[in-house]
């Protein structure tokens, strides 16, 4: 006698009954792309659907996101002027930090995540101090403390660091600390590839660095070892959420830290992702709704509590419809 499994998959409401990974609005964190200037809504050319957009034009999309159910956001800045400290990135009117009070003064109910890294703001392109051209470890860390404590002060309430220097945990941990903030989770990017799928993103963060790449900083896909370190690392130094970036092509990774830890996963379903997405669909070649609604079951089955995407508005519009 053999076992007769699609029994259990004779009926939408028999499979319905017997599913065990659930899927909601709740799972999703937007990431928004803020720039300096006014009148800003320009669409992102490799990324369908995502803008960048200054303060004045924030507001009609934050209505948008409240009305779809969306509850959670990634912030990112694109700043008139770069440095190669990338001081805007810490300034006390930088365009991330003004972008937090813009929220929150009015829609306070939206949860803001802020991206920690000096990137968009350095004039390299690099994520942190540079001397000829090797990044300085230590250094760095100094100004990734005066970044995070400038998202706090605004009223971020979580940040996010993404630069991947060593021991910026523990200096980001130490400074909120001293600063009164000892109840504002850090959400690492504690396991980010060094990966061709972030090309679009540098069009939409306008990050991409002006020589070199950043592989002696960011990991090598090629290891399959190395992210449980970076992950131990990171808790112990007083991270509360571990995220694994890029995400489809790393479920694998994510089910081995979602095994091995308690603490909430994330995953962020990068813009090469989603680019290749939309540019399939726009073809016909795909069905974008059922690709991105398994995508999201296969990343939340691997393990991930929390899923950064830009897909986030579309899957809300399919929710409201009756997915």
């Amino acid at each position: 006698m053999f076992n007769r499994t699609r029994r259990l998959r004779s009926s939408q409401v028999m499979r319905d009954l017997v599913k065990n990974i659930e899927f909601s609005l709740d799972n999703l964190i937007y990431p928004l792309f803020i720039e300096e200037g006014e009148n800003i809504k320009v669409e992102i050319s490799s990324m369908a659907g995502q803008f960048r957009l200054s303060l004045d034009r924030l507001e009609e999309e934050l209505k948008e996101l409240k009305e779809l159910g969306i509850k959670s956001l990634l912030l990112f800045g694109i700043p008139k002027e770069k440095d190669p400290v990338g001081s805007q990135g810490y300034a006390e009117n930088g365009i991330v930090q003004e972008a937090i009070r813009f929220i929150k003064a009015r829609y306070p109910e939206f949860l803001i995540v802020t991206d920690v890294c000096l990137c968009e703001y350095t004039s390299h392109g690099h994520c942190g101090v540079l001397k000829g051209e090797e990044l300085l470890n230590d250094e760095t860390l100094k100004l990734l403390q005066k970044v995070a404590l400038s998202h706090a002060k605004a009223g971020a309430d979580i940040v996010a660091p993404s630069d991947m220097m060593d021991g910026r945990v523990k200096a980001i941990r130490e400074v909120l600390d001293e600063n009164g903030f000892v109840n504002l989770p850090i959400m690492s990017y504690s396991v980010k590839y060094s990966s061709a799928y972030y090309g679009p993103f540098r069009e939409a963060a306008d990050s991409a660095p002006s020589f070199g790449d950043r592989k002696t900083y960011q990991m090598d896909f090629r290891n399959s070892k190395d992210y449980l370190i970076e992950v131990e690392n990171d808790l112990a130094e007083g991270a509360d959420i571990i995220m694994v970036k890029p995400g489809m092509p790393y479920l694998d990774v994510v089910k081995g830290v979602a095994d091995a830890i308690s603490n909430p996963v994330a995953i962020y379903n990068v813009s090469g992702e989603y680019s290749m997405v939309k540019a399939a669909a726009a073809n016909g070649w795909i069905d974008e709704e059922k690709i991105v609604m398994e995508n999201m079951y296969a990343m939340r089955r691997a393990g991930a509590d929390i899923i950064i995407t830009y897909h986030a508005k579309d899957i809300a519009k399919w929710f409201k419809r009756g997915v």
